[in-house]
């Protein structure tokens, strides 16, 4: 009798790192030049509608695409998941594209013009609120669920490198060639991610969530998506949490801020500053999770930072000066960061790759429709209060997403995976 030796199994492939893999490098590289392009965007559109028409009317334009964004975006969700997150980013980013580049030729041979301007904003709007969705459901596709964690802190770090790169981008474009320039460069540096994305490798959906990411109709696939959110245990409060935290750190943030430099006499200079120390501390958050790839205790983490970072925006108002006014928003832009990142982190893993359009729409809603409604409730308390008095209030606000995320058992517990 002969005996065959025996072969041992095959061990299962081993994920490469995210900051190794080229696929999911090539993805970053597209949304960091997109994110780029998006900041020249905003800055050639508020310069080139306050140079046309009076203050008022620069704001309306520059506010104007955020109905349709806020309006649309749960049924940009459902698209994202109906066909495919790779291929609404692309097309989107085309789109987008397109008519940034339209604008700039119009612009080169007409000057500016409040209509065109104001038709861009809205346009770009509406493909914004296709284009979010599909961005939040696109890295489940790219890379491994053990890596979601660590490519959350890479597009963390992509958006503040952005913002750090596309305002002075911006600025040197107007200055050498105006707004058309500017928006120009915009539309060359979406056009950069389009490649880019096309070279992606996407993952196959398994197929029982395959059959999950379309149902009858686009109505039944949305109403889909919110029963999947309200029932989902970890989901669910983590959405409170993030609504909680976003409403009560907009205000201060960002008008209170404002009021506060305005009110102690730190002037823009001091302003700019206690920004950059909040900057720094958010991408030192981001930098973290990218580089450790998962923190313990993730759930638990994630309230006790809401907690430490309420405190500080809280002490923000009490700050005896600007060095100290920097140091405490150093503080908030660590905590609040870390806590932020944590919650899109803890949301990418647990929410199922079918479903993450829809629930990344949920909570884009979340922080761009609820949260922008505390700055102008903000800004006449403060008027009435004080910002002592506000920035507590608002804080308070903030800590209770903490209490949400340590009261839902599930949210406490959770992890990021291995």
């Amino acid at each position: 009798m002969t005996v065959l030796p025996v072969t041992p199994a095959a061990a299962p492939p081993v994920e490469r790192p995210a900051h190794r893999d080229g696929n999911v490098l090539r993805w970053l590289t597209a949304y960091l030049a997109s994110m780029i392009g998006d900041n020249v965007y905003y800055l050639a559109l508020s310069w080139a509608a306050v140079q046309t028409g009076t203050p008022a009317q620069a704001g309306v334009v520059t506010a104007v695409s955020a109905l349709p964004r806020a309006l649309l975006m749960l049924g940009g969700g459902v698209i994202a998941d109906r066909f495919g997150p790779r291929r609404v980013v692309i097309g989107s980013d085309a789109v987008r594209c397109a008519a940034v580049l339209a604008v700039a030729a119009l612009l080169w041979h007409t000057g500016p013009g409040l209509w065109p301007l104001t038709v861009l904003a809205l346009f770009f709007g509406v493909v914004d609120a296709v284009f979010m969705p599909a961005v939040g459901a696109l890295p489940a596709r790219v890379t491994g669920r053990d890596q979601l964690a660590r490519v959350h802190g890479m597009r963390g770090l992509a958006v503040r490198c952005a913002s750090v790169v596309g305002a002075p981008l911006g600025g040197l474009a107007i200055a050498a060639g105006g707004a058309a320039a500017a928006f120009g460069i915009a539309g060359l540096l979406i056009a950069v991610s389009v490649p880019l994305l096309t070279s992606v490798r996407v993952r196959r959906l398994p197929p029982d969530e395959t059959a999950r990411a379309g149902g009858a109709t686009a109505r039944q696939d949305l109403a889909a998506g919110l029963r999947y959110i309200r029932g989902h245990r970890v989901l669910f409060p983590l959405m409170l949490a993030i609504a909680l935290g976003d409403l009560g750190f907009a205000g201060p943030l960002n008008v209170g801020l404002t009021l506060l430099a305005d009110e102690r006499g730190w002037g823009a200079a001091g302003m700019g500053w206690v920004l950059a120390g909040f900057g720094t501390g958010a991408g030192a958050a981001s930098l973290l999770l990218a580089v450790r790839g998962r923190l313990p205790h993730a759930g638990r983490l994630t309230a006790y930072t809401i907690f430490a970072g309420s405190a500080a925006i809280g002490a923000l108002a009490y700050a005896p000066g600007v060095t100290a006014a920097v140091g405490v928003a150093l503080l908030v832009g660590l905590l609040a960061g870390l806590s932020g990142t944590l919650c899109g982190a803890l949301l990418q893993t647990q929410a199922e790759p079918a479903y993450l359009g829809r629930v990344t729409a949920v909570s884009g809603l979340v922080s761009l429709g609820l949260a922008p409604l505390g700055m102008p409730l903000s800004a006449a308390a403060i008027g009435a209060y004080g910002t002592g008095p506000v920035f507590i209030v608002s804080a308070t606000v903030c800590a209770l997403g903490g209490v949400v995320a340590l009261a839902a058992p599930a949210l406490r517990r959770a992890e990021l995976p291995n």
